[in-house]
């Protein structure tokens, strides 16, 4: 292997090193005060990571963004002209309390400060979560976040027609104060140049005869780590939620403000193991492979290696 290119493999495995290397000359466009407002709960990203992992991802993105768009201006030529531009899709996937949130946070933020697509929006996943009415009809409450508790007809057919170029695309809005979907809320989506897609389960894999919303992404990502990693920031972020967003009153989990440190501690890794974990390992880490970037964390959060599909 030369420069992390493995011939027996369709990827490149790049050190934090070696992918830092190609940033170039992209800039930074991000201040610290900035950054402080996108990162996550118990998420520790600096500035140093921003230049060295997201600086050359934006630059990865574009140059390919450029390419879909040249891709794309072809078509629209030999097929007689008059056809707006398809905009650039991007998915994101991962597990809970992995940081998808913040990388995604972040690309939004970055990618709308280049020249060239001024115009990004970001929709989560969360949004086409059935209600909890339905999901409690449904008797899937306790499995909130697995595959059959999204409304994956809506969601397809957002991401389709927003990629078809409609004038403006409407989802519902997701609150995770309240744990449900708002009733009568609508977030609207006008004509992207670039639109990400955030959540648990976007590189899934449609039911035969089917499409997926991946089948509508120019570019994929996954944020990975090891399981363990993954459970001890859920853990450490569910205490830091219980001293602050569950004490709103407003809040559905308002009632483990209240908890001691070790029932909070108890409560948290029960519902990871019975739970996240299980639709980590059942769901979302057999997708992995689908994705054309592999960001991987280590245990300090930081991203250490990259595995960039080339073919």
């Amino acid at each position: 292997m030369a420069n992390g290119l493995d011939t027996a493999t369709p990827y490149v495995q790049l050190s934090r090193a070696q992918w830092s290397d190609l940033r170039k000359n992209t800039p930074l466009t991000l201040t610290e005060d900035e950054l402080k407002e996108l990162r996550g709960v118990d998420d520790p990203i600096d500035l140093a990571e921003v230049t060295d992992i997201y600086l050359p991802l934006t630059r990865l993105l574009n140059l390919h963004f450029t390419g879909a768009r040249q891709r794309s201006a072809a078509l629209n030529t030999f097929l007689g002209g008059g056809r707006r531009t398809a905009p650039y899709v991007l998915g994101i996937a991962g597990s809970v309390a992995v940081g998808k949130s913040t990388t995604a946070r972040l690309l939004h933020t970055l990618l709308a400060r280049w020249p060239e697509h001024p115009r990004v929006d970001l929709i989560t996943t969360d949004s086409f979560l059935f209600p909890n009415e339905v999901l409690t009809a449904k008797d899937i409450m306790h499995r909130k976040g697995f595959p059959e508790s999204y409304d994956r007809r809506a969601l397809v057919r957002f991401v389709a027609d927003v990629k078809a170029g409609l004038p403006e695309v409407t989802a519902p809005v997701y609150s995770h104060l309240e744990y449900d979907i708002v009733p009568g809320a609508a977030q609207t989506v006008r004509r992207p140049d670039i639109l990400i897609v955030e959540g648990l389960n976007v590189l899934q894999p449609a039911p035969p005869t089917a499409l997926a919303i991946n089948d509508y992404f120019d570019f994929s990502i996954y944020v990975d780590a090891k399981v363990e990693h993954i459970r001890d920031w859920y853990v450490d972020r569910f205490h830091k939620l219980r001293r602050t967003a569950f004490e709103d009153p407003k809040s559905y989990f308002r009632y483990l403000a209240d908890l001691s440190e070790e029932e909070a501690t108890d409560f948290a890794r029960n519902i990871w193991r019975d739970i996240n974990e299980r639709n980590l390992v059942e769901n979302i880490v057999p997708t992995r492979g689908r994705a054309d970037l592999v960001l991987h964390k280590d245990s300090n959060h930081s991203i250490q290696r990259v595995r960039l599909r080339r073919i």
